[in-house]
C-alpha cells in the first residue's frame, strides 16, 4: 500500500488509517479509495490489530468524490460508470463487511455525500464539536452511490433519511447525536484522545468475543429471531470453549486484570 493518499499506522493494538488529502478536504480519487481498501484487508489479516480508527488529515473528514478527479476521467458509458463504481468506491463497503474487527470513525470536520456515507460503514462514529455531515448527493444531481441509502435509514429511519437525501442539508454534530447517527461528541482537540480511549478499551476485551459478537449483530439485522438463536447458541457454544472465557472467569474469581490471547 504505497500512497501519499493514505496514512496506515498501527500503535499497540490499534490502527489507524488517516484520508490524507486535507488540500482537497480529502476528497478521494480512486488511489486514495484503492488504498483505503488495501488499508483494511491489512486490518483484517493482522491478528495484531484489535481495532481500527479511520479519521482525516486537516480539516474535514471527508468531502466525498473529488469532482475535479472524476472530469479528469472523461465521458464514460452509463455501464462503463457502473463498473468503475463498483471497481473502487465498493471495495470500501466490501471490505468492512469481510472485517468482523471494530472500526470506530473518528469525524475531525465535515462529511458529505460519499464522505458520509464511509462514515455510516463503521461501527461507532464519534464526531468532533465542529464536525458536520450532509447527504449532499442530490445538489449535484446525482444518487448515495456508497451505500448511504441502505445504510442511513437503518441507523436513523426510513422518513429522517429520506429527509436529508432529498434535501442535502448538513448538520452539526449534536443533531447527529441527536438522530442517533454518531456515538458521541467532544471537544474538537479531544477527538483523538477520545477515540483512542474507546478503541483501547475494546481492544483490551476478549477478541473472540467482540469479533463475534459484531458478526451476531451485523447477521441478526438480516435475519428472524429463530434463526438469529440458532446461530447465536453455536456462537455461544463455541466460546465458552475458549481459552479466553476461561480466563476471564479465573481473572475474575482471582481479582486480577485478565490475560486475553485471542483463543
Amino acid at each position: 500500500m504505497a500512497s501519499d493518499t493514505i496514512r496506515f499506522a498501527i500503535e499497540g493494538a490499534i490502527a489507524t488509517i488517516t484520508l490524507n488529502r486535507p488540500e482537497r478536504m480529502n476528497a478521494f480519487n480512486w488511489e486514495m479509495i484503492d488504498a483505503w481498501a488495501e488499508a483494511l484487508e491489512e486490518c483484517r489479516r493482522n491478528d495484531a490489530v484489535a481495532a481500527v480508527i479511520v479519521t482525516g488529515a486537516g480539516k474535514a473528514f471527508c468531502s466525498g468524490g473529488d469532482i475535479a478527479d472524476m472530469k479528469l476521467r472523461g465521458s464514460m458509458t452509463a455501464i462503463e460508470r457502473k463498473h468503475d463504481l463498483q471497481a473502487h468506491v465498493h471495495r470500501i463497503p466490501a471490505a468492512l463487511a469481510r472485517l468482523d474487527k471494530p472500526v470506530i470513525a473518528a469525524i475531525n470536520g465535515a462529511a458529505t455525500g460519499a464522505g458520509m456515507d464511509l462514515t455510516l460503514m463503521t461501527d461507532l462514529r464519534i464526531a468532533a464539536e465542529s464536525a458536520r455531515l450532509g447527504e449532499t448527493y442530490v445538489k449535484v444531481g446525482l444518487v448515495p452511490g456508497a451505500g448511504g441509502a441502505w445504510l442511513l435509514p437503518r441507523l436513523v429511519g426510513t422518513a429522517k433519511a429520506l429527509e436529508l437525501f432529498w434535501t442535502g442539508d448538513l448538520i452539526d454534530a449534536q443533531e447527529a447525536l441527536r438522530i442517533g447517527l454518531v456515538n458521541r461528541v467532544v471537544p474538537d482537540a479531544g477527538l483523538m484522545t477520545a477515540t483512542r480511549a474507546l478503541a483501547d478499551r475494546i481492544a483490551a476485551a476478549p477478541p473472540l468475543s467482540v469479533r463475534t459478537i459484531k458478526r451476531a449483530v451485523y447477521q441478526g439485522l438480516e435475519s428472524d429471531l429463530p434463526a438469529h438463536l440458532d446461530r447465536i447458541s453455536s456462537d455461544y457454544a463455541l466460546v465458552t470453549g475458549s481459552e479466553d472465557h476461561r480466563e476471564a472467569v479465573a481473572a475474575f474469581l482471582e481479582k486480577r486484570k485478565p490475560r486475553f490471547t485471542g483463543r
